[in-house]
């Protein structure tokens, strides 16, 4: 993959055609034109907000901290020497973090673009996960395999959580537990400011309209696939602000970048933290086990 501070790629460039007019599969476009060179990734490789103990203002040397807690905070819930299966699992920086907290007996790397299992392939490697190309609206997973199932900050991507959360209570055993982070939408976008962002923010990123629920509906989803002692945890305040405010520190430095790229980000940054603000959105943890 070209590096993305160096020039525009194909992948950019079917991602921009996919805002027009999107495919079956949007989110597969976003995700295949981000690679491990992007530039508001807050740390290498990196592709979760991160869960803060600071502000994010000047954190950048905190980054990486940050972004092995939020995943550290999911796994913890997660059953020690069993079948785990990360669904959405980025550039597979996290899976030798979950490998190293777990010690999977199996440990099973989900992800909807093979582009990003390929990068991924060295890290994927070092944490003895099996790569697999899939849908989390379809997991290629064996009924009652896997004993734990983690995906952070990738749900509001899945064509359905109804169907994913289904499909969590098909592949876990009895006693088995998904963990997860996730982004809500708290309310629907009012007035011509608010509908822009929210309407933009959608197809940038491949989302569905599907993808704005509540944190009670997307506990309520998951309740009614059958799933358990259903827990939800709100913390935006650790997880987007803090985040907001290292992008708008990063963009103030003039990042490397192919032409157009900072002006987008500017133009998206300004209208999450519009959305973050006005308690459009929030970041969730959830978790929940297989009766």
């Amino acid at each position: 993959m070209t590096r993305l501070g160096t020039a525009w790629t194909a992948e950019h460039v079917r991602h921009v055609g996919e805002i027009f007019r999107q495919g079956r599969n949007p989110a597969a476009r976003v995700y295949e034109s981000i690679g491990p060179d992007f530039f508001l990734a807050p740390a290498p490789g990196w592709l979760n907000l991160g869960l803060w103990d600071g502000d994010g203002a000047g954190l950048a040397d905190e980054a990486e901290a940050a972004c092995r807690r939020l995943v550290e905070t999911i796994a913890s819930a997660l059953p020690p020497g069993g079948v785990i299966v990360d669904v959405g699992n980025g550039l597979g920086v996290q899976d030798p973090l979950i490998a190293e907290l777990v010690r999977p007996r199996r440990l099973v790397a989900v992800n909807i673009t093979e582009r990003q299992l390929v990068a991924g392939r060295p890290r994927l490697a070092e944490a003895s996960a099996a790569p697999v190309a899939g849908d989390a609206a379809r997991l290629p997973i064996a009924e009652g395999a896997a004993d734990g199932v983690i995906s952070v900050e990738a749900a509001f991507h899945f064509s359905s959580r109804k169907a994913f959360f289904e499909e969590c209570h098909r592949v876990l055993r009895p006693g088995g537990v998904v963990t997860m982070s996730d982004i809500s939408t708290e309310r629907r976008p009012l007035g011509p400011a608010e509908l822009l962002s929210g309407l933009t923010q959608l197809r940038v990123f491949g989302l569905r309209l599907t993808a704005a629920m509540t944190a009670r509906q997307i506990a309520a989803a998951a309740a009614a696939a059958g799933l358990a002692d259903v827990q939800v945890t709100w913390c935006g305040d650790r997880v987007i602000a803090p985040a907001l405010r290292l992008a708008s520190a990063r963009l103030s430095s003039a990042p490397a970048a192919p032409a157009g790229h900072l002006a987008v980000a500017r133009l998206l940054l300004a209208q999450v933290d519009l959305l973050w603000r006005r308690h459009i959105i929030d970041y969730i943890l959830l978790r929940a086990t297989r009766p």
